[in-house]
């Protein structure tokens, strides 16, 4: 037996290591289906976006509907305090109004010289 390099069945491959100058097809698959994936990340990019920019002008949305809610509430709870006599004649006479019969008096602070 000879101890050199075996060379049998192999014409024209000579330097070359196993599985050179063929197509790797497990690696070109891997390849393909990173590439698609890329592809389908790329494709829900945008709805995402889309969903996100909803959800943070639902939140602004929503922060007006509380302060218009809370306005509300204020405004109710005045209105019902206005429709008392005694509120309603407080707020005449903040305007001005006097009653029927009544004089109105406007007094005017001194100047401070004299």
């Amino acid at each position: 037996m000879a101890s050199g390099p075996r060379t049998a069945g192999r014409s024209g491959t000579a330097g070359r290591g196993p599985g050179e100058g063929r197509i790797r097809w497990d690696r070109v698959g891997r390849v393909a289906l990173l590439a698609l994936l890329a592809i389908v990340l790329a494709l829900y990019a945008p709805p995402l976006e889309q969903w996100l920019a909803q959800s943070r002008a639902a939140d602004e949305q929503r922060r007006t509907l509380h302060a218009l809610e809370r306005e509300h509430d204020r405004l109710a709870t005045r209105a019902r305090e206005l429709r008392q006599e005694p509120a309603l004649e407080r707020e005449a006479r903040r305007y001005g109004m006097v009653r029927r019969g009544e004089r109105a008096f406007v007094v005017q602070p001194s100047s401070p010289g004299g």
